[in-house]
């Protein structure tokens, strides 16, 4: 059997250093974190690797197993731009490291990835983690967890351009296996909640992935910015919707207009339902939490419009399954996954009954993954 660039490279040369990064699936509490808001990933056992070895000069040479064409550029360049190119990921991550006082090395990069791209399981994050330990790694330079994401971050929202919140990162970073993680993502605080060992995280993954996702991700931080700025003109104190109560939000609600008001209604109510859902993990009270990703789901597809007719399909098929505790669509919306809490004893039929007749319905063949909560990011 041909062997891939990546097994390659990494047999080739002993010196090279590896360094792996999880992907995340949100448990609940979506479109709340570039709110400020509250949030509830888990970091899962789906990864990137990235193998790297430091070169002579200024230059990143990057290959993948994934994109056929290997791409260079130079860490000196004057003020570098996105081209639109999966390798934004990388050069924003080397861009926002430097203007941050980090000097890098020139490195060659290779990389492999089992996080399904476009997925809503945080791909993008899980690159710009990995490659920046890598990078630090070989600069002789270690930097706080806590400030690597936000670095990542901000390479993901001003380099790239999609405008995402600290969730991804944060959780590819510091998440624990056996755990979900609560974070507060103003404050930056977070606790890790035990999940049952009797529990299995399904991801169901819709195979569709609707083109106006990433305008409309935008557009919907657009509508929540400006419901801000309505609300800090009467409040002065609000900065962000974290910072309105459902009572100021039904005393104000004449002043937004209709879709405004559904975006806000599902960012409140959807930071409400993160906290009764770190309740709920923390007394086991799994039927809860189930009953809370179902209104999560429902206010996503309703209020802030950015489920689909697949997702929809993929949820109301698992709510009809023996052994689900809750069932939700997760990530940015428009396509990609569902997560589904499944009794470890049920996850067979599931994966049997739900793939079946999700194909019957769409005539799309999902693909589903049964994982387990994973240690954050780390050298390998």
């Amino acid at each position: 059997m041909q062997r891939t660039v990546f097994e390659r490279v990494k047999r080739s040369v002993p010196a090279r250093q590896s360094f792996r990064a999880p992907g995340r699936v949100n448990l609940i509490g979506e479109h709340t974190d570039y709110n400020d808001g509250f949030v509830m990933p888990a970091a899962i056992d789906l990864h990137t690797e990235v193998i790297i070895q430091a070169r002579d000069d200024r230059k990143l040479v990057i290959s993948s197993d994934t994109f056929p064409d290997p791409v260079e550029f130079d860490l000196d360049e004057a003020n570098p731009i996105a081209r639109h190119h999966w390798s934004d990921y990388v050069r924003g991550v080397a861009v926002m490291l430097e203007r941050a006082g980090y000097r890098l090395r020139g490195a060659d990069l290779c990389i492999r990835s089992d996080v399904p791209i476009g997925s809503g399981l945080s791909s993008s994050a899980a690159l710009e983690v990995a490659t920046a330990y890598a990078l630090l790694e070989i600069a002789g330079v270690t930097i706080a967890p806590v400030e690597l994401a936000q670095l990542c971050e901000q390479a993901e929202n001003d380099f790239v351009g999609m405008r995402c919140g600290i969730m991804d990162q944060f959780v590819s970073c510091l998440g624990r296996a056996g755990t979900a993680l609560m974070l507060d993502c103003r404050s930056l605080d977070y606790r890790l909640l035990p999940l049952p060992e009797d529990v299995r995280l399904v991801i169901c993954n819709t195979m569709v992935k609707h083109e106006l996702g990433q305008s409309e991700y935008n557009a919907r931080r657009a509508a929540c910015e400006a419901a801000v700025r309505r609300f800090a003109k009467s409040m002065p104190n609000v900065r962000a919707l974290r910072d309105v109560t459902l009572a100021d939000f039904e005393r104000h609600r004449t002043e937004l207009d209709d879709t405004i008001f559904k975006r806000c209604r599902h960012v409140i109510s959807e930071n409400e339902r993160v906290i009764k859902a770190a309740a709920a993990l923390e007394e086991n009270n799994l039927m809860a939490f189930g009953e809370l990703m179902a209104e999560s789901h429902r206010s996503l597809r309703d209020d802030y419009e950015v489920s689909c007719a697949e997702l929809d399909t993929m949820v109301d098929l698992a709510n009809q399954v023996e052994g689900v505790y809750g069932a939700r669509m997760t990530g940015g919306g428009f396509g990609g996954c569902t997560i589904n809490l499944v009794k470890a004893e049920c996850v067979a039929e599931f994966k049997r009954d739900v793939a079946r007749r999700y194909e019957q319905t769409t005539g799309i063949a999902p693909r589903i993954y049964v994982c387990f909560s994973a240690d954050g990011a780390a050298a390998l």
